[in-house]
């Protein structure tokens, strides 16, 4: 008697198939849309080769989105749009319509909702940001107030393409930048400026000392004999990069700073290879202060950035090719930031990025 060998039940099959949810007429013309034309900010109209016609209404998200919020974004999508929306990865939200009568009405009834329409071409996109004190125990500040602050005094740079070209800013509440601040026109980014604070008293109840020991990337924690023959460890300042990962795995080994943490802000990132290359984002403040819940120093700074950036810069630059073109001094001239020892980078490998030729720019 023969029998067949028993398959094992599959537990993760992974995602679904791209092409199960596109909407139908995305479906149809796969692979075949011509162009895409703005009919007013934050509203796309895509045409494709058959002559298909899919109209896009972008409206802006806070990210971390409440189960209310999203029953009334699938409540439009089925009034509207057949069922079908997507979010796009700045935490846009984008109706896919394909009535153009419905788009007004669409707007409207965005707009009761308090969900601006925008973020398309040379405009602000959606911010994208990190967890920060919502959930994130590693965070050096907030990302979800600073963002709404922030979005409060540039809304009309949304709802508006009224900038050189697009322009993105990201939020990331400490150095692990669980968000795209290292390649952003403009990034805020939380730092702790003191090591974690070992609490002795809760180490040896709730962590395991090699296992601490290990998770630090720069050696900075080490074994040392604790009071009463308990063990305990030590930081070594001058090898701590602040990340945190000490505390992901020991509780006692505390990152939070209420008097140290603060924020910095670097300009001249982007992902895109239009013009220039892509790059990195390079250092404009060191330290503001954290100052919840409206951040008012931050909002200054980026407020500043952007409106210099706006008047000064050409069509098509972005804030790194702007500033490429007039030279860091002439930025810390036009923005009023100070230039500190902290803009010097002493990398090993920075010399490979200095400027190597007699020109200067003014």
């Amino acid at each position: 008697m023969t029998t067949t060998p028993l398959q094992p039940r599959l537990t993760d099959v992974g995602p679904p198939r791209y092409d199960k949810y596109l909407p139908p007429i995305v479906l149809k013309n796969y692979g075949t849309w011509k162009y895409h034309e703005t009919l007013a900010p934050g509203v796309l109209c895509h045409v494709a080769e058959s002559g298909d016609r899919l109209y896009t209404v972008r409206g802006g998200t806070p990210r971390l989105l409440s189960i209310q919020t999203l029953r009334k974004y699938a409540d439009l999508a089925d009034k509207y749009c057949g069922g079908y929306l997507r979010f796009t990865s700045r935490n846009n939200v984008e109706f896919l319509l394909t009535d153009p009568a419905q788009i007004e009405p669409l707007k409207q009834e965005l707009a009761l909702l308090g969900i601006p329409v925008g973020g398309t071409n040379n405009a602000i996109s959606n911010i994208v940001h990190t967890q920060g004190w919502v959930h994130c125990h590693a965070a050096a500040t907030d990302a979800s107030g600073l963002v709404k602050s922030m979005m409060d005094a540039l809304i009309d740079h949304f709802t508006h393409e009224d900038l050189p070209a697009k322009l993105r800013i990201a939020v990331a509440c400490c150095l692990n930048m669980c968000g795209a601040v290292h390649c952003s026109d403009i990034a805020i980014l939380g730092v702790h400026r003191r090591p974690p604070k070992v609490q002795n008293d809760l180490l040896t109840k709730a962590c395991e000392v090699p296992t601490l020991v290990a998770s630090c990337p720069t050696g900075a924690i080490r074994p040392v004999p604790g009071v009463g023959g308990k063990q305990s460890v030590e930081v070594l300042e001058e090898d701590c990069m602040y990340c945190g990962n000490c505390f992901s795995v020991c509780p006692a080994m505390r990152m939070a700073d209420a008097e140290n943490d603060g924020l910095s802000i670097w300009v001249g990132g982007k992902v895109s290879n239009a013009r220039s290359a892509p790059r990195f984002s390079r250092l404009s403040i060191p330290f503001l202060p954290n100052n919840p819940p409206r951040w008012p120093e931050v909002i200054e700074a980026v407020t500043k950035i952007v409106d210099v950036y706006r008047g000064e810069a050409r069509k098509y630059e972005r804030v790194g090719e702007w500033i490429d073109r007039i030279g860091w001094p002439r930025f810390f001239e036009l923005t009023g930031f100070e230039f500190t020892r902290y803009h010097i980078d002493d990398f090993k490998n920075a010399g490979m990025t200095f400027a190597r030729s007699t020109h200067i720019r003014y």
